[in-house]
This record gives C-alpha cells, sequence and structure tokens, in this order.
C-alpha cells in the first residue's frame, strides 16, 4: 500500500529515531530503522543494535509476526540483499509477503547493495527517496567511510565569545556548562574514535571516555598523537583499568622501551610516517584508521592539533561549543592553530550550519563546504 507524502514521511521520520538509538553501537554497520504499517497502525518496530545481531527489517518483521503479510515498511537504508554475519533483509521481506518498501537512500555498500531490483523482481512495489538527506545526514560517517575510506573528521571544541580555549597560563576547565559537557559526550558516543594531541594529555590528564546518564557507554578508541614520547606513562588513558582502548600514534622515533611498557599495560603504539615536520603524518593516521574499519574521528585538539587538520584540508565538519564568558589576554589559547591560509577567500566555510542552545552555552555546527553527506 502507497501512502501520501505526509503520512511517508512521518513513518520515515520514527524509522530514522529509532535508528539513532544505537549511535555509536553498529559500527562499521551503518545505523538503520524500520517501521511496518498495516491498515494505518504500526504493527513491528525494530533497529539494528549492533553490528553482527539482526537487522532492522528482521527486528521489526519478527515484532509484526504472520501480520507483515500484506503490510508495507519503511526502513531508512535500502535492504541488504547479501548473506554477511545475517542473512538478506530484502530476502526476509519476501518470505514475510510484505507488499510495499519504503527505503530512505541507496546502501553505498557494493556487497550488500541490489535489495531494491530483488524485491522489485519479486513483485514488490518500491519506493525510494522519502527522508533521503535526514537519512544520509544521520549515516554520514558511514557515507564518507565508503567512498574515501577513511573516517569522517569532525573537530570539536568549546571557546570563549573572544575564541579562547584557555587562559594565558593554560587553565581550561570548564570554558562551557555541564549541558554542553554532555553533549560533547554525546558526540563521543557516536564516534569510532576520538584524538587528541600529547599537549592536551600533559595540561589536563584527560581520560577521554563517554559519560552518559541511563546510556550503556560505548567508548570510542582513544588517539594520542605522540611523536616523541612526552606523556607520562602515568596518565589516566594508560592506564589499564580504564575502560576502551588507547592507541599510541607516533613515529620511527619513539623508543622501543616506552613502546615495550605501554604494550604491557594494554596500549597499543602506531608508528606511522612522519611529515616535514617529523610529527605524525595525518593522512597516514587517517588511511590507518580506515584500514582498522573507523568510519568517524572526534579531533579534541588543542589548537595546534586542530590546526594542523585544517592546515592538511582534513576536517570534514566543525562543532563549536561558544560559552558566554570573555577571557581575553593576547597569549590566550586559541582553538585552531597552524598555519592558516594567506587570503580569506580560502578560509574555510561551512554549510548546512545549525544553531543550538544548549543551556547557558551555544553550540555551532556544520560540514565543510564541499564535504558529501
Amino acid at each position: 500500500m502507497r501512502f501520501d507524502e505526509q503520512q511517508a514521511t512521518i513513518y520515515m521520520k520514527r524509522a530514522l529515531e529509532l535508528a539513532g538509538r544505537a549511535a555509536g553501537w553498529t559500527s562499521p554497520n551503518p545505523l538503520v530503522g524500520a517501521v511496518i504499517v498495516k491498515e494505518g497502525q504500526i504493527i513491528g518496530e525494530g533497529y539494528h543494535h549492533r553490528a553482527g545481531q539482526p537487522h532492522a527489517e528482521v527486528e521489526a518483521l519478527r515484532a509484526a509476526g504472520v501480520a507483515a503479510k500484506g503490510s508495507t515498511i519503511f526502513v531508512t537504508l535500502e535492504p541488504c540483499n547479501h548473506f554477511g554475519r545475517t542473512p538478506p533483509c530484502s530476502h526476509a521481506l519476501v518470505d514475510a509477503g510484505v507488499e510495499t518498501v519504503y527505503y530512505a537512500t541507496r546502501d553505498p555498500n557494493q556487497k550488500a547493495s541490489g535489495g531494491h531490483q530483488y524485491l522489485v523482481d519479486a513483485g514488490i512495489d518500491v519506493i525510494e527517496g522519502v527522508c533521503r538527506d535526514e537519512a544520509r545526514e544521520l549515516n554520514r560517517f558511514f557515507f564518507h567511510a565508503m567512498k574515501t575510506k577513511r573516517p569522517y573528521v569532525i573537530a570539536k571544541y568549546a571557546a570563549s565569545l573572544d575564541g579562547k580555549i584557555a587562559t594565558h597560563t593554560g587553565d581550561s576547565q570548564w570554558i562551557t556548562g555541564p549541558d554542553a559537557r554532555l553533549r560533547g559526550h554525546q558526540l563521543r558516543q557516536a564516534a569510532d574514535a576520538i584524538l587528541v594531541g600529547a599537549g592536551t594529555v600533559i595540561a589536563d590528564d584527560p581520560s577521554l571516555t563517554v559519560r552518559l546518564p541511563e546510556i550503556e557507554p560505548c567508548h570510542p578508541l582513544r588517539v594520542v598523537l605522540d611523536s616523541h614520547g612526552r606523556i607520562p606513562l602515568t596518565a589516566k588513558i594508560f592506564q589499564p583499568d580504564l575502560a576502551g582502548e588507547t592507541v599510541v600514534a607516533t613515529t620511527a622515533q619513539f623508543s622501543l622501551e616506552r613502546e615495550a611498557v605501554l604494550n604491557k599495560q594494554g596500549v597499543a603504539v602506531w608508528r606511522l610516517p612522519n611529515d616535514a615536520n617529523g610529527r605524525v603524518s595525518l593522512p597516514d593516521l587517517l588511511d590507518r584508521l580506515g584500514a582498522d574499519r573507523k568510519q568517524s574521528l572526534m579531533v579534541e585538539g588543542g589548537g595546534a592539533i586542530h590546526g594542523a587538520f585544517l592546515d592538511a584540508g582534513l576536517i570534514d565538519e566543525v562543532w563549536a561549543f561558544l560559552a558566554p564568558v570573555v577571557i581575553g589576554g593576547r597569549d590566550a589559547f586559541g582553538p585552531i592553530g597552524g598555519v592558516g591560509p594567506a587570503r580569506l577567500a580560502d578560509a574555510l566555510r561551512l554549510d548546512h550550519t545549525r544553531l543550538e542552545q544548549v543551556g547557558s552555552d551555544w553550540l555551532i555546527r556544520g560540514r565543510v563546504t564541499g564535504v558529501d553527506q
């Protein structure tokens, strides 16, 4: 059964909301939600909870039971058509007797795609494109990684109104309030990896874990840039009892003795090519993360690291939290360092921008102009 655009949008948005509940848990698979409707009533819902577990369509079909025959399903991604860790969802829909399939966007994974044609060949009415932009936004990490074989990079920072992330003495905790910090943890939950430099670890000794109330945390891989082994071995991120995994990204200059100690503490060491300045080559780091099937990287800085990613043209999205506070000081620290462009015309531009009030602070976020969803 086909629905008018307004009705179809309502059901697809419900499927998108379900899909988003698994943020952080499904990688390297996409976030997918499904809603089954019959005679104007939702008779089954589901979403993909974790990689290796049943897909959204199967969850929804199980909830609907035999009533799925003759129904309409709304799913946020083209039903898969391959045998992986789970059977093809396209086959399950045909076997259940589903009459109509709405899906938001095609699956870019060539191994999994083909569900559309399989369903059509089986005599099912298939409609593509409802809430397409929203579905691609939800899975922008997945789509980017499938296309580039590298993680989608988000530069995230908190700053004062005058663009400072710390005072001239380095004091930075806390510029923003608890609501903004909670929002930052939601982004951590969604990201596959989080990156900081040695300077941030030395100054703040962060744990870089996810701390969200009433949500099972999915801790991102902690990646620390430390080309010369400056971080104390007593740092929180190096302790064996800390939840999640830590990687030190470094160069050939890193001592073997230090690497052995870190390995005993459960910390991996990645020796990567260095750039012209003797620091870790960021493109090579992204290639390594992509090979490790990491689809998203949250860069928390500070300014030197953000500047390095900016100069290398490797930022895909920016999350800037702005607090209603003025720090001042010509020697105070800014959120973005590096060389920067010589001309304003070459400055990093954002589109698809959003402004969100978070407690007493503001979040401005947007994709770098030219970056596809």
